[in-house]
């Protein structure tokens, strides 16, 4: 990957690569669940250890790079008095789906097998291991770079997810080391259980990019394309409409309700809610928030971590930040920021504002350029805006304030002190006008 970040915490869509491999196991019932991480495997450790809520996760460090047997020996000791199935997955393939393992895990148990293989059919030129078969029956698992001539024209392959059962975990410990890799295969438990007469399987489910780790930064860009497109095709069976798919990206936690429409170059992140029968236009970024029923979200705004309620209107070119809360029927324009603001009902700033850290009640006009001043260079204060208020355009409220209800604000004023209900407040200077002024100043440039 040529990165510093460890390769299973890059990110498709959001997620970290190894969040994706422990939600295809969520709904497996597990009863435990063994991420094994080398000495430096803080990171990682953070990143799942309060992720896979209601199921147990028990770690064990691998002290050194030795391979994938060595790593299930590892995994092992953590398995004492265990009794069952065991499923092995690598932290590094993403796109496996729960459906197929549970699929899998049907066929191990039917064909009373000691060892299945999740196997599938490979075409071009790759570095998997092939499976080896005498008739039907497997034999082996011979890895890329020990393969003959003829055995790398085998089409089938070892995606690296096996089923074995926990009395054949002992022959993890006949595995030798290879001298040329200096690791230990874990698929080499394949022909040492042959040769003791356990049963073992390959079964070929799935399709090669869903069962394809991550290697390099084009696997990792090839498997997010892939997730987007299965993504949005769910999406689109459920009554969500796309103008262009090939442009747009969900995070797979988000949630759309039918007969929403999206436009081209729209991102939709974290576990956002978009709600029923709402509009995104185009260059859209929506991050970890909740949209009502019927909203209306017009081109290039970005909204973060903030709720926008039924049938209202947000943008061109507005932008959210975290904390904010729009109201039903209110319309937040042009240019218009929003800072850990509450925005009543049908109220309206339409365009060229910032309304940071304020109380905003229902039926409010906010004019352009409004601005509530919150920060004292110290510290945020609060604007609080009470119902059915209008604030003429170009006025400043310096916090902390507090407008009355069905107040008014002249144009171009800054308020410092609490308006009253009711009440006009008005802070400018008297209008002037200076008779035959533009006639002076013409003579003395003609005089020059």
């Amino acid at each position: 990957m040529k990165s510093s970040i460890p390769k299973v915490l890059h990110m498709i869509h959001g997620k970290p690569i190894i969040h994706y491999v422990v939600d295809s196991i969520k709904q497996l019932k597990s009863e435990n669940n063994i991420v094994v991480i080398g000495p430096k495997g803080d990171e990682i450790k953070n990143a799942i250890a309060n992720y896979h809520e209601g199921h147990p996760v028990t770690f064990a460090v691998q002290k050194e790079p030795k391979g994938t047997g060595d790593a299930m020996k590892t995994a092992v000791q953590k398995l004492k008095g265990f009794s069952g199935t065991v499923l092995v997955l690598s932290g590094d393939t993403p796109l496996i789906s729960t459906s197929t393992l549970q699929k899998f895990l049907k066929l191990h148990k039917q064909n009373k097998e000691d060892i299945s293989i999740i196997s599938f059919i490979a075409e071009g030129t790759h570095s998997y291991g092939r499976i080896i078969r005498e008739g039907d029956r497997v034999r082996a698992i011979i890895e890329d770079r020990d393969a003959n001539e003829v055995q790398k024209k085998i089409k089938e392959v070892n995606s690296g997810i096996y089923a074995i059962k926990s009395h054949a975990l002992k022959l993890l410990k006949e595995i030798t080391i290879n001298k040329a890799k200096g690791e230990y295969y874990l698929t080499d438990i394949v022909d040492i259980a042959v040769k003791k007469g356990y049963k073992v399987g390959a079964h070929i489910l799935g399709s090669e990019t869903e069962l394809t780790g991550i290697n390099t930064r084009e696997d990792l860009h090839n498997a997010c394309h892939y997730l987007k497109d299965r993504i949005l095709s769910e999406w689109m069976e459920n009554g969500v409409s796309f103008i262009d798919t090939s442009s747009v990206f969900i995070h797979p936690d988000a949630k759309i309700g039918m007969d929403t429409v999206i436009y081209p170059n729209v991102h939709i992140e974290g576990k956002t809610i978009i709600g029923k029968g709402c509009t995104i236009y185009p260059n859209v970024r929506i991050a970890d928030s909740t949209v009502g029923n019927y909203v209306t979200i017009k081109d290039s705004t970005v909204i973060e971590s903030s709720t926008i309620n039924k049938n209202a209107t947000v943008g061109p070119f507005a932008h959210l930040r975290p904390g904010s809360i729009i109201g039903p029927s209110s319309k937040i324009g042009n240019f218009v920021e929003i800072k850990k603001s509450v925005i009543g009902e049908g109220t309206k700033a339409s365009h060229l504002s910032y309304l940071g850290d304020a109380e905003i009640g229902k039926n409010v006009n906010i004019g352009a350029g409004t601005i509530t001043c919150n920060y004292d260079g110290k510290e945020k204060h609060k604007t609080i805006i009470e119902d059915d208020v209008f604030v003429g355009s170009d006025t400043q409220l310096i916090a902390p304030v507090r407008v009355g209800k069905g107040a008014y604000i002249g144009a171009g004023s800054t308020i410092t002190r609490n308006v009253p209900p009711l009440s006009l407040a008005v802070s400018r200077a008297d209008q002037k006008h200076i008779e035959k002024w533009a006639f002076k100043k013409q003579s003395k440039g003609k005089r020059k």
